[in-house]
């Protein structure tokens, strides 16, 4: 392929791409799930010059730094990203001040333009995996662009670009990374500061900023490094891997001082106790917090079912069926092109994000930890598929002695799935964000026909608190799955009058008919309905 060839095609697939998800993200009028609404929100507060801080609490862990004591606690404003972090934020923030709006649409530019890439880098992959196997021109032609262009209308990469979340700003270091390290195996560095390994170690560091899942890319590294370089000497595997992680340090230290100053450490504790979570609203806990002796305390059988668990959600909830049938496709194809040698980066940062997510984080990852970083799997299972597809097509015309090329016609297929389903799930996903949206907007007038105003200063505990916090700009705490006596303490401690929950909630709103204080949480009937049937439960705090 000649270098305007390659241009011509890149540049092809990412104008698709970008249109795909221009088209997509308009139909989303509100940020869903909440880490979105936390992302866009906390985006807000910085573009109107409050600094990296949320109006909800969500999350009772980790305390923060006040400026005005200097001691640590929980308070309003909260600082924000004690486990999630900030580049989607400031992403959305630079394209906020430049548009001169705060409108959600307006904070979907930075992952539309992330996530037209993901398309073009799924390209390259495809267009060195051709070249590794020595296709034909036409066949060559054919996995690359046809890789790029089914990814670029494939719902599972089209849907993570419609919303404001870490997916595909994740997604773009992280593929570029794995192309990286496959150019590093090829012609291994010369010198010290070459420049593709500070191009990864810059990659690995603004993966980083999206998620700690970029840990693994430089675990990854280590691997390819020290299996690709064995024999030239220990330091031709300790010096590329010291100088991109040097390189990667100096890009994440900003972020790391930040975290220090502001919750005491540098690293994302919270992050690694969510490891200990017995139930996915341990994250929400009050008073009955995560802890090791909890946790063992669950005994073998319980802990082997969530493993049981998480890798069922990991491979058939996240990989298979929002890319069915062409991800099922790439699995199967797996065994006879996953040896290949361009595919090994991203193969191995798959297999460790997969791994280190079922077995570390089962619980975690079942409320979405896998799913938001695993786009890099998904490419590759793409490229495994459109391969097939190619290969199954040349073994059959040569059987079958076909005098014309049909190689379009792997892509075509997977290409035609790929729109019917993008075409379902996109305004399906955007009626869902419109009803949440219609909901929540009309709590606060329910609030003031009743007599009692939503007070922006007075805290609302609620089962969603961000969606609370940022639709109706209210200050808004998170309900734990305890018993009553946890919502009475945080209400005392924080000052909240109302309890709002949204459906059904862990134990809520079941452990009212059994609580002995549940007496303390008398029903409200809001007036109006909001939407048909009314999603919402409201209770008074009675007791003092």
């Amino acid at each position: 392929m000649s270098r305007r060839e390659a241009w011509l095609s890149a540049g092809l697939v990412f104008v698709v791409a970008l249109l795909v998800r221009a088209w997509a993200a308009a139909q989303m009028p509100f940020p869903t799930p909440e880490d979105a609404t936390y992302y866009w929100g906390v985006a807000r507060n910085l573009v109107d010059g409050h600094g990296l801080v949320s109006d909800s609490i969500w999350t009772y862990v980790t305390p923060a730094r006040n400026p005005l004591t200097g001691t640590f606690g929980l308070f309003f404003p909260r600082p924000a990203f004690e486990i999630w972090l900030p580049l989607p934020t400031l992403l959305a923030a630079i394209a906020m001040t430049v548009a001169g709006s705060d409108a959600y649409g307006t904070a979907l530019l930075a992952p539309v333009l992330a996530g037209a890439l993901v398309p073009v880098l799924a390209w390259r992959v495809g267009a060195d995996l051709a070249e590794e196997r020595g296709l034909s021109q036409q066949r060559a032609r054919t996995v690359a662009l046809g890789s790029g262009l089914v990814a670029a209308i494939w719902l599972p990469l089209v849907l993570p670009s419609a919303v404001l979340d870490s997916t595909s700003t994740y997604a773009v270091p992280a593929l570029a990374a794995c192309l990286l390290m496959v150019r590093l195996v090829r012609r291994p560095p010369a010198q010290l500061l070459d420049v593709r390994v500070v191009a990864l170690g810059i990659a690995i560091g603004i993966a980083y900023l999206s998620r700690n899942e970029a840990a693994w890319i430089g675990l990854a590294w280590f691997v390819i490094a020290a299996w690709s370089y064995r024999g030239r000497g220990v330091w031709a595997v300790v010096g590329p891997v010291t100088v991109a992680g040097f390189v990667a340090l100096l890009v994440m230290s900003p972020w790391l001082l930040r975290c220090w100053l502001t919750f005491g450490s540098p690293l994302p504790g919270q992050a690694a106790l969510n490891a200990l979570s017995l139930s996915g609203f341990d994250i929400f806990a009050w008073a009955d917090r995560p802890t090791l002796a909890r946790y063992l305390a669950a005994g073998a059988a319980a802990l082997v079912d969530q493993r049981i668990d998480a890798f069922g959600h990991n491979l058939v909830d996240v990989l298979l069926v929002p890319g069915f049938p062409l991800s099922l496709l790439g699995l199967v194809s797996l065994p006879w092109f996953g040896r290949a040698k361009t595919l090994g980066p991203v193969l191995l940062l798959s297999l460790l994000t997969f791994g280190a997510t079922t077995l570390l984080f089962p619980v975690a990852t079942t409320w979405g930890t896998f799913l938001h970083a695993a786009i890099p799997a998904l490419v590759l299972l793409l490229v495994l598929g459109i391969a097939g597809l190619d290969a199954g097509i040349a073994v059959i015309g040569r059987r079958r002695r076909w005098t014309r090329p049909v190689a379009w016609l792997g892509p075509l297929l997977a290409g035609f799935g790929a729109l019917l389903f993008m075409f379902v799930g996109i305004p399906a996903y955007a009626a869902q964000a419109r009803s949440i949206e219609a909901s929540y907007s009309a709590l606060p007038a329910r609030f003031a026909a009743m007599g009692d105003p939503l007070d922006p200063a007075v805290p609302v505990i609620s089962d969603h608190p961000i969606w609370l916090a940022e639709e109706d700009r209210v200050r808004a705490l998170s309900l734990p799955d305890e018993p009553v006596s946890s919502v009475l303490e945080i209400a005392r401690t924080f000052g909240a009058r109302y309890v709002v929950l949204d459906g059904e909630a862990g134990g809520w709103p079941a452990r009212l008919a059994t609580d002995l204080d549940a007496h303390c949480l008398v029903p409200v009937a809001l007036p109006g309905t909001g939407t048909a049937p009314d999603p919402f439960r409201v209770y008074r705090v009675a007791c003092p």
